[in-house]
């Protein structure tokens, strides 16, 4: 007896959700008890605060309140040797799964049985480990959803699973209402969608890799971009700080300048203004002495003194004002340096914002289908002049050239083709372009090459298609050739005076259309582009002509 009381004890005094002795125990108004921390951690994981045991509601939350002589009778009881329900008396609290066989309180289940369709505790489990009955039972994780098993409408374990109707069902359902049906086993069901889960997750697991791949190229990218971004923004800043030092250095330059030929041209005005003063001081006596003179009663007198009267001076004024325009050359020549500035710093803004700085960072996507596809890809190309050789000549607003077999008047350039008859884009290609090359005469390339392709002299290393640096699709009226690195691929497909390309620079993408009244691929290049590209066209006879075409 004393025993079961103890047991009652350990049962009275402990926590529901913790299963052990209460801790800094709380009462709610429904009359159950609980560790302080273990209802507030319950309630703060749940919208409605409910007891729960007995799942009564409380609103507002209520504020917990120790309960002393609980605590104290805990204690108590702790010092007379109450301990923790051993670990064969583990409740089955609010969010556990409880023992079927259990009666009064219901321990937490270990296992559930899926041929029984219920759950057991530790101690009820033994049956199922010792007992050949139950040999063939199938146990699992503990689980609330065991009654979704059994047949509604026959109540036994569905062991079938009809393709027919998608669904699982029992073996009295098999010979009734889904006789004739496509049915198997759900273990073997199972299997074959468990092969599929794990293929589904294979591609799963393999999109993630290459979305890992992808975010960490897309990362590199914003860093290049901050990189070349913090370069250009340092750049420019010391440019105008000089720009600003050298204009200050110019304007006190020209301020102290001004002021010395101000000094210099008042000195000289005032040399003459002192000059004009004494003039008109001597004048001004002259003028008294004469005054004096003429007022002289005694005519002898008069007469004697008139004749040993000095001859006046001759005038040594010959001033000249000019108008006021000393230094209005200089102000006017000021104001001209201030426009042409303004001038280069616009046109210099206007090239810099004009500049299609483009940066492709968006995820691969999947190649145009159709021309319409493609050409919203189009944009417009031109024939860089300083690139061609000297026997091209440019016409159609740089966008046509034709191989003249003559010398044509280009001046002298580093980028110019020095033996080669080709030319270059002025564009550089990143992103995603499609271009199109209307071409005429024996033999015509259409190419694509980094600007870093050698230009002087006849190697190879400057010949479209015949190094690392450059893609190039030969076309005569007999053949299509495709050449890269000195090595030739034959193309098969109709012949056309007109080739599409398209590039997708950062997917290495690189394609060549035979266009007509339909597209029609000829040769497709999958590699990776460490450069950005110029889009290019080589004329091998006199006569032969290529067009970048204007496209709508």
């Amino acid at each position: 007896m004393a025993q079961k009381g103890i047991q009652l004890d350990r049962e009275t005094f402990s926590c529901s959700i913790c299963l052990d002795l209460l801790k800094d125990p709380v009462t709610l108004a429904c009359g159950h008890s609980y560790c302080m921390n273990c209802i507030k951690d319950f309630w703060d994981e749940k919208e409605i605060y409910s007891c729960p045991q007995c799942r009564q509601a409380f609103t507002p939350r209520p504020v917990l309140l120790k309960n002393t002589m609980l605590a104290v009778l805990v204690e108590e009881l702790k010092k007379t040797g109450l301990q923790a329900a051993p670990a064969d008396h583990c409740y089955a609290g609010p969010e556990d799964v409880a023992c079927d066989v259990c009666t009064g309180r219901k321990l937490k289940a270990l296992k559930s049985c899926l041929f029984c369709v219920a759950s057991y505790c530790e101690k009820h489990l033994q049956p199922h480990y010792e007992s050949p009955t139950f040999k063939k039972h199938k146990l699992v994780e503990p689980s609330e959803k065991l009654q979704e098993n059994l047949c509604s409408r026959h109540v036994e374990v569905m062991k079938i699973f009809c393709r027919t109707d998608q669904q699982s069902i029992c073996i009295l359902c098999s010979m009734d209402e889904h006789k004739g049906h496509d049915t198997v086993s759900a273990a073997a069901e199972r299997t074959e969608r468990q092969r599929e889960l794990e293929g589904s997750r294979l591609n799963i697991q393999q999109r993630i890799q290459d979305g890992e791949k992808d975010v960490k190229v897309l990362q590199q990218e914003v860093e290049a971009i901050n990189g070349s971004a913090d370069k250009a923004v340092e750049h420019s800043e010391k440019t105008f700080a000089e720009l600003i030092r050298l204009i200050q250095k110019r304007g006190s330059d020209v301020k102290q300048q001004l002021r010395a030929k101000q000094e210099t041209e008042v000195s000289r005005v005032r040399d003459l203004q002192e000059k004009q003063e004494q003039e008109i001081a001597e004048l001004k006596r002259r003028d008294a002495e004469l005054k004096t003179l003429a007022q002289h009663e005694d005519h002898n007198q008069f007469l004697q003194d008139y004749r040993s009267l000095p001859a006046l001076s001759e005038s040594t004024s010959s001033i000249n004002i000019r108008p006021l325009r000393y230094f209005e050359d200089v102000t006017a020549a000021v104001s001209e340096a201030r426009e042409k500035l303004q001038d280069v710093l616009r046109e210099t803004w206007t090239n810099i914002s004009l500049t299609e700085t483009q940066v492709d960072v968006s995820l691969p996507q999947p190649e145009p289908k159709t021309r319409a596809d493609f050409l919203r890809y189009s944009r417009e190309l031109t024939m860089d002049p300083n690139t061609a050789y000297t026997h091209l000549l440019l016409s159609e607003g740089n966008r046509k050239a034709t191989n003249m077999g003559q010398q044509q008047s280009y001046p002298s350039h580093p980028d110019r083709f020095t033996s080669y008859g080709q030319v270059l884009s002025t564009e550089s290609l990143t992103g995603r372009w499609y271009w199109e090359v209307e071409w005429s005469g024996e033999g015509v390339s259409v190419a694509v090459a980094y600007k870093n392709i050698s230009r002087a002299g006849y190697g190879l290393e400057c010949y479209f298609g015949f190094n690392d640096k450059s893609w190039a699709l030969d076309c005569s009226k007999e053949s299509l050739t495709f050449r890269f690195n000195s090595v030739h691929t034959p193309v098969s497909g109709p012949r056309s005076s007109r080739i599409g390309v398209y590039l997708d620079h950062s997917a290495g993408v690189l394609s060549f259309y035979s266009v007509s009244g339909t597209m029609t691929l000829l040769h497709r290049v999958q590699t990776t582009f460490t450069q950005p590209l110029h889009a290019g066209v080589r004329l091998q006879y006199r006569g032969d002509t290529a067009e970048f075409c204007k496209l709508k």
